[in-house]
């Protein structure tokens, strides 16, 4: 049988092929976000070979009692709070989160799936940063005002 190219060139088409179906099944569109992430940080990839996630200081708090966990990412990433309020996180995605803190003494179950939910109330005034236990590049931050 004959071929209109060389065995090498023939060798390095199968690679590459190889190699494209390889990175798409690691772009899956629950990743989309950490690609957008990826794209605008030139943090060191962490574990799972996601790109850490810019620092939550960096974004205004929104003044809001509800954040949504959805494509990999809290949002709003920084939230403002009054003491004794109480902070809802609701898991919208596919993938399986958790909302730990060693700042404020705060470690939710294994929030696996959507519309699985986390309360905690914040008593004290500070800033209280939280990450994602099963994926730590996800951050997040709480204001808690007087």
């Amino acid at each position: 049988m004959s071929f209109p190219f060389s065995r090498p060139a023939g060798l390095a088409v199968a690679i590459g092929t190889l190699a494209a179906v390889g990175l798409t099944a690691c772009g899956g569109a629950t990743h989309a976000g950490t690609k957008a992430a990826a794209a605008t940080t030139q943090a060191a990839p962490a574990a799972h070979g996601h790109a850490e996630a810019p620092a939550a200081a960096a974004q205004p708090a929104v003044a809001t009692s509800a954040v949504t966990i959805d494509n990999f990412s809290f949002m709003p990433t920084a939230i403002k709070v009054k003491a004794g309020t109480t902070v809802t996180w609701t898991n919208s995605d596919e993938e399986p989160h958790s909302v730990v803190s060693s700042e404020e003494p705060m470690k939710s179950h294994t929030l696996a799936g959507p519309n699985n939910t986390f309360m905690h109330t914040f008593s004290k005034p500070g800033t209280y940063h939280y990450n994602c236990g099963i994926h730590p590049f996800m951050h997040g931050s709480v204001e808690v005002t007087a």
